[in-house]
């Protein structure tokens, strides 16, 4: 092979290396394929359980993109929303909605005003849900029993497409959102250090949420943790000239952000120590936390309303007309309305999330950046 022979079959090599390097890059692990999600949780992730089980969430609730109320405490979608969209799947239909349901693609067990641990009061003294994680989990139990009965009574007619197939639940996503509730029980009813013993066993009832599934054949799991409760805007609502220390550089309450920071690192060493204990599965921990408390923390920078400031309701000095409310002050009729735009609100009604806020948290932690392991929500069947 001569000079120019020789030079010719190098850079043919090396054109041909360079494509092969290349094509290995432009070939990522190709993404999950999530037949269904089977979500646990409270009002964060409450796509209309507790409307359907009590009294519906009214106007102007859902106006932002549903257009009417969605049984969502939001202005429009929650994160679950969104982790539906970023996984090509419907939204979730709630498991206590027994009107127009399809759940094919998963139900959505999650009710507004639930915890983990349950709680002996009724919802209408504080909110609480009486459909505690537990509770849920027998919902869950029975729902997967009686699909797969009626799915094998129906699977040749139309009525099949509404119900899951057996052979999904086991490569379905299994998401969960709670303890807030659990926090804020706590504030009412227990000194901080009551509430801190409280959390060993509030982190093991989840977890064995969790063991459970996995016996039922479940593999995938995307734990949220919980959120900045000291930056809800509720909890300022009744507080005038707080002592130093009370709040911190963002106006938060200090002490309520560092329960839930001690409370998100219990249950982050529990789930490390359930991927040794359940052996198949891939459990993904999401700090939703620093999402939240960062969006909240730069909300000037990112051109947003004071975070401690509520879009939806009348909230002036020590008057409250709550959102969807009428109400009187100073003997006239006040109704809680929403702001002109909610898009640049972080909270919506002064305890849930606008849906803005829900799209930027959602964008910061299903990319896997604030994820242990870091994996995006696309990847969470794969075990790290």
């Amino acid at each position: 092979m001569g000079f120019r022979s020789s030079v010719v079959a190098t850079w043919f090599l090396l054109v041909v290396l360079c494509f092969l390097s290349s094509a290995v890059v432009a070939d990522p692990v190709p993404p999950c394929e999530f037949p269904a999600i089977y979500n646990f949780g409270d009002s964060n992730s409450d796509t209309g359980g507790i409307s359907a089980a009590f009294v519906p969430i009214s106007a102007p609730y859902g106006e932002a993109f549903f257009h009417r109320p969605a049984g969502r405490d939001s202005d429009g979608r929650l994160i679950i929303d969104f982790i539906a969209e970023r996984l090509r799947l419907p939204y979730l239909s709630a498991y206590l909605n027994s009107i127009g349901t399809n759940y094919r693609h998963g139900a959505n067990f999650a009710t507004g005003g639930s915890t983990i641990r349950r709680q002996n009061e009724t919802i209408f003294e504080y909110g609480i849900s009486p459909f505690a994680l537990d509770m849920q989990i027998v919902q869950f139990d029975q729902f997967k029993a009686r699909t797969i009965d009626l799915y094998s009574q129906v699977k040749s007619t139309p009525d099949a497409e509404k119900l899951p197939r057996a052979e999904d639940f086991s490569k379905a996503l299994y998401t969960f959102d709670l303890g807030q509730n659990d926090l804020s029980v706590g504030f009412r009813k227990m000194s901080f250090d009551q509430l801190r013993a409280a959390m060993p066993d509030i982190v093991n009832q989840l977890a064995s949420a969790v063991q459970h599934l996995y016996e039922q054949g479940g593999r995938a799991f995307w734990i949220h943790n919980t959120g900045p409760i000291g930056c809800l805007p509720v909890n300022l609502f009744y507080v005038s000239n707080p002592a130093p220390g009370y709040l911190d550089e963002h106006g938060c309450v200090k002490a309520q952000n560092e329960m839930a920071i001690e409370f998100n690192s219990k249950l982050k060493d529990r789930v490390v120590k359930l991927r040794a204990e359940l052996p198949e599965a891939a459990i993904t921990y999401v700090d939703v936390y620093s999402a939240k408390y960062g969006l909240i923390s730069n909300a000037k920078n990112l051109g947003l309303a004071d975070p401690l400031k509520v879009c939806c309701g009348y909230h002036v000095n020590f008057d409250h007309i709550w959102c969807g409310n009428k109400g009187k002050v100073n003997n006239t009729e006040v109704y809680g309305a929403s702001c002109k735009d909610p898009s640049v609100f972080i909270s919506w009604d002064g305890v849930h999330y606008s849906q803005a806020a829900n799209q930027w948290v959602a964008d910061h932690t299903q990319n896997g950046s604030l994820t242990d392991p870091p994996i995006p929500v696309t990847q969470a069947c794969r075990r790290k």
